[in-house]
């Protein structure tokens, strides 16, 4: 079981199912939308996840057609991201999970657009665009 919270505490929720590859996204609207190099994250089964408080403080923009990523109201922190077009998984911000992962990135993606003031130095694989289709970074 997995447990985990925004940053002011407000929304929380509890995951018990598979965590699958970390990965780590540079695309120019991750790096926006979280203010750093790239984001960290993990795809989830909704029928495994559930919300333990603050549930009406999650708000979703809708970043492009039928993609939406979700934060806290209250302090902002970025939650998850989900796609229309794969109903039952979300790509959960693995910084807001409280327990350690116990595994570290599967690959970086969107290396094509990364910043220009960071530079990858891990051996994790990397790819221009995303390996995976469908993926909602």
């Amino acid at each position: 079981m997995l447990t985990g919270r925004c940053l002011c505490g407000e929304v929380t929720f509890e995951y018990n199912g598979p965590l699958g590859p970390l990965t780590l996204c540079h695309c120019s609207q991750c790096r926006r939308a979280h203010g750093s190099a790239f984001s960290a994250s993990a795809p989830v089964q909704k029928m495994h996840f559930r919300f333990t408080g603050g549930e009406d403080c999650i708000r979703e923009y809708e970043s492009r057609p039928g993609k939406y990523r979700a934060f806290c109201s209250n302090c902002g922190s970025q939650l998850y991201s989900r796609l229309d077009a794969i109903p039952g998984i979300m790509r959960l911000r693995v910084g807001v999970i409280n327990e350690p992962l116990g595994k570290g990135p599967d690959s970086h993606v969107f290396t094509g657009s990364k910043s220009d003031w960071f530079t990858i130095t891990d051996d994790v694989p990397q790819f221009e665009k995303t390996e995976r289709t469908n993926d909602p970074h």
